[in-house]
């Protein structure tokens, strides 16, 4: 489901994870520059925004991300990490010219980010969510 990213930011390397109330995600902008958003919210976190860091596909699709104005954008990162059965964490790179796609939503002044997930194609996934890479960057 995506609990972790690395990325450059500004000639830094930032490994982060979800569970950091302050995890950030790369945003690439329309010209081409990248802002830092708020991953997610978690359940300490004051706000209106839904709980959690990720946007399924299918439920963007049937509108019920709708009142929160969503926004796609693209999360240039290097990697994502995944963790198995067993809770031992893996990384898997992004290919250069792809990028994870992301969601932002608003409420007010509310402004985050979320990591679009979609069902794993092949049979024998270990996850229920994958997230959703797209080429184009």
């Amino acid at each position: 489901m995506c609990g972790g990213v690395y990325y450059n930011h500004d000639g830094q390397d930032v490994r982060i994870y979800f569970p950091n109330p302050k995890a950030m995600l790369p945003v690439m902008t329309k010209d081409k520059k990248i802002d830092l958003l708020p991953w997610g919210r978690r359940k300490e976190q004051h706000g209106h925004l839904p709980l959690g860091g990720w946007a399924r596909l299918d439920s963007i699709y049937a509108g019920r991300w709708d009142k929160w104005f969503p926004v796609p954008v693209k999360l240039p990162v290097k990697q994502f990490m995944e963790k198995d059965i067993q809770g031992t964490s893996h990384w898997f790179d992004i290919t250069k010219g792809q990028f994870i796609q992301g969601l932002i939503a608003r409420d007010k002044y509310e402004q985050r980010v979320y990591v679009v997930t979609i069902t794993p194609e092949f049979e024998d996934a270990i996850h229920h969510r994958w997230p959703r890479i797209l080429s184009g960057c």
